[in-house]
């Protein structure tokens, strides 16, 4: 492995690739983040990159990728352009050896995401996917509540997303809405996202050609299971995660800025008692009612966090909390969802490449 990690209080440079929707917010804040430099925005576009420069203080623009990554006092690059690019963006800015933050999808294929994190750990360099929910208060306070035991065991998670939304021309609702779900389900979770297999179903009444309106579910352990909606066509707007515990039920309204997050302390109980000394087991179920409170959160901008957790995560030499791996692991089960959907919703297994990364690195 290659040493090229940067030890120092100085502000780290960054170059921007990709002006189009959601560069402009991370120029933003890397531009007010007191531990980056923006050094630079380069887009094919001259014209929207120097729209972006110009909200931004006037920082340099230019339109070649390989011009950008050139530059030796350039620390790391920001890679904010589709899917079907990131792979070979990313590629060239590791062996440039620039640390590498990638909008998500981690890549458009687990193939393709694998050459990504395996590139990064033999040059020893940070490769992150810009998972922006994972950096919310609420998600940050949901991962305390689930790692504290606060919750009990997971028996259940329950996602929508909902909108009306633009029918995307390239990929399905899964592919586009499910990656938040999903990170944000690997990101809570102590194990992170690891169903052995998966099932989606799917449905085109428009006929465009892809998915508009999806379901997915796999299983969680000790016998839970997670569930993912995603719709396009939703006259309503719908932010909604509920998760069930042993102890508790937790409600995510991201919708909701007074109360995002509600816990509430009900539940069943299911007690096993054996029945005239036989293997039989009977049964006792009683409901738990208790007290609904609302957790007190931070106030940040998720996009600020990731910056500086991006930051961080190169200062101190160790992966981020949603490094390539991450994203690796949001790929394969998007692709499993794929395999099952063109199967009409049977069960397909999920990659499990990803660990065997992890297991050698």
């Amino acid at each position: 492995m290659e040493g090229a990690f940067t030890m120092t209080s100085e502000k780290l440079r960054v170059g921007l690739i990709g002006a189009g929707y959601w560069g402009p917010n991370l120029a933003r804040n890397f531009r007010t983040s007191p531990d980056w430099d923006l050094a630079a925005i380069c887009d094919l576009d001259l014209g929207r990159a120097t729209k972006v420069s110009d909200q931004v203080g006037n920082v340099p623009v230019l339109s070649d990728v390989d011009e950008l990554l050139s530059w030796s006092d350039l620390d790391a690059v920001a890679i904010a352009t589709p899917a079907r690019t990131h792979h070979r963006i990313a590629l060239a800015a590791l062996m440039a050896g620039k640390h590498v933050l990638v909008e998500k999808p981690l890549a458009d294929s687990s193939e393709k995401g694998e050459e990504m994190v395996e590139l990064a750990r033999l040059k020893g360099l940070v490769l992150m996917a810009d998972h922006t929910y994972c950096y919310t208060p609420a998600v940050l306070k949901i991962r305390e509540l689930i790692g504290n035991g606060s919750l009990g065991d997971i028996h259940f998670i329950d996602s929508v997303r909902i909108n009306l939304g633009l029918v995307q021309p390239d990929v399905d609702v899964f592919w586009d809405l499910a990656p938040h779900d999903l990170s944000i389900i690997d990101f809570i979770l102590p194990d992170g996202l690891q169903p052995s297999h998966v099932s989606a179903h799917g449905a085109d009444p428009l006929g465009a050609g892809r998915a508009c309106v999806g379901h997915l579910s796999f299983p969680l352990a000790a016998g839970g299971l997670a569930h993912v909606h995603v719709n396009w066509l939703s006259p309503t707007k719908i932010r909604q995660m509920v998760i069930g515990g042993s102890k508790r039920t937790l409600v995510w309204d991201d919708l909701n800025p007074q109360q995002r997050l509600s816990l509430y302390d009900r539940g069943v109980n299911l007690e096993r008692q054996s029945a005239d000394g036989a293997n039989r087991t009977a049964s006792t179920i009683s409901y738990r009612l208790g007290d609904t409170w609302s957790p007190a959160l931070s106030e940040h901008e998720p996009l600020a966090q990731m910056v500086s957790e991006y930051a961080s995560s190169i200062r101190e030499g160790r992966p981020s909390r949603t490094d390539g791996s991450a994203g690796l692991r949001v790929l394969s089960v998007l692709e499993a969802a794929s395999r099952s959907l063109s199967e009409d919703g049977r069960t397909s297994l999920v990659d499990r490449a990803e660990l065997q990364l992890e297991e050698t690195a």
